[in-house]
This record gives structure tokens, sequence and C-alpha cells, in this order.
């Protein structure tokens, strides 16, 4: 290591430098770690423990930052199914099925504004949830003395949990399921569309991702004869990020 006059940010040889990133470029398996990829932390272990260099953490961070390649970062990417036309045909469907979402969300659908007994519902499930409890009650706080959280907890299974969110006015249905299918969300659609004012709504919009439990036309035509009022709205393949639903099951997820 090279300081500048004692002072200022320490120079490492340019050796280390680049043993870190070939480092980062291995794959963990290949050091014996049982992970995907490494974090910034495990790097700067993995290394210091190499006795490469003793560079901290932030310092390894800014090198690999700045390169102009950096092999060690991935991006998720779908291949076209069919490249003959994908670049046009495929991008014409995205549109046409994200703006009809979107316009909705705006309170439009086919160019014309929507009718103040015309609803937009965003829906979806979330599956293979761990359902826990605690061992032990959690005792409450005393003087001088925080609450105390059982560590150890008990395996219930796993649970779906099913979410219809009302667009527009903050109204949200939810419920629990062991699992999901066509018949289980139907019981969520019912539970908002027994209801008012949905129940007696000119069109309620149904926003929903292309899952199995909402796409196939069974699903459908079992929504469409059950109530007539409700009409479903598939987002674009590999899209259920535009459901607003999603935003709500973040939240959920951060506080939990």
């Amino acid at each position: 290591m090279i300081t500048h006059g004692g002072v200022g940010r320490a120079v490492f040889p340019p050796e280390q430098v680049g043993e870190v990133k070939a480092i980062a470029c291995e794959l963990p398996r290949s050091h014996e770690l049982p992970l995907s990829r490494v974090s910034r932390v495990e790097l700067h272990r993995l290394v210091i423990e190499r006795s490469v260099t003793e560079a901290s953490a932030s310092t390894i961070w800014r090198w690999l930052h700045e390169d102009a390649i950096k092999p060690w970062q991935t991006r998720s990417w779908i291949f076209p199914r069919n490249p003959e036309f994908a670049e046009f045909a495929e991008f014409a469907e995205f549109a046409e099925k994200a703006g009809r979402a979107l316009d909705l969300y705006a309170r439009t659908f086919e160019g014309k504004r929507l009718h103040p007994d015309e609803y937009v519902i965003s829906a979806d499930e979330k599956t293979q949830l761990q359902a826990l409890g605690r061992e032990h009650p959690t005792v409450a706080p005393g003087p001088g003395r925080p609450g105390l959280t059982e560590f150890e907890y008990i395996r219930g299974g796993t649970l779906a949990y099913l979410a219809a969110w009302d667009v527009h006015h903050a109204t949200l249905f939810d419920r629990v399921e062991q699992t999901t299918g066509i018949v289980l969300f139907g019981r969520l659609v019912d539970q908002v569309m027994t209801v008012e004012p949905y129940r007696s709504a000119n069109t309620v919009y149904w926003i929903v991702d292309n899952g199995s439990s909402h796409c196939g036309k069974a699903s459908v035509k079992g929504m469409q004869n059950a109530y007539p009022n409700a009409r479903r709205i598939h987002l674009p393949v590999h899209a259920s990020w535009l459901n607003q639903i999603e935003i709500y099951f973040s939240i959920l997820q951060r506080k939990t």
C-alpha cells in the first residue's frame, strides 16, 4: 500500500486491484461458498482471508464500480420468443396491454372517462408463505427492560395470501388460503363482487397478471357467468410489476 505523504486516499498496487477483480468474476462455488453471488462484505472478507489486499470494503466497491466492464454484474433478460418479428409485434402487444391497464389507473378506458359507478380492482396472490408461530408467548416490556420475543418458532406449513385492491378508493379485500387455484381465486372475486358498490356497479375492471389462477379460459368464463358486470384485464406477459397490488405486497413484506 502506498500513501501520498501520509495524507489522503491510499493507493494500492495494480496487482492487488486486478486480483480482487478476478475474484469478483469467479463463481462463489469455486471458493466453496453455498451462494449464487457474493455481496461486497463477503467479497471483502474473502480477499482478506486470502491475503490479497488490506483495502476496505468501500474501497473494493469503488474499484468495481469504476470499471467500464463489470462481468460480476448480471441483469435478468428474456429472449424474444419469435426473433423474426419480435421487435415490432411483441412490443405492440406489450404496449396495447400495458396501456390499457395504465389508462384504467388514470380512470380512462378505450378513450373514455370512467363513470362514478365503474371501478378498478388490482388483484393477485402471494404463494408459498411460511406460516410460523412463536414457541413461547411474547413477554411484555417492563421497567428498564424491552419486550422479549421468543427466538424459537413452530412451522405451520405454507399458505397463500390473496388480495384485491380498489385502486381509486383505497379499499382492500384479502384472504388466506391453503394454496391457490381458479376456485380459490374465485372466492376472492366473490368477496368483492357480492358487496356494494361492486355488486350493482356498471363495470368492475379486474387487473390481473397471467398466473394460472386467473388467466385460463375456465377462470375468465367463470367470472363472466357469475358476475356479468366484471371484466378481466390481463397485463402483458412478465409484467406483473404493472399491477398495483404488488406495491401493497411489497409494503406488507417489509413490515412483517
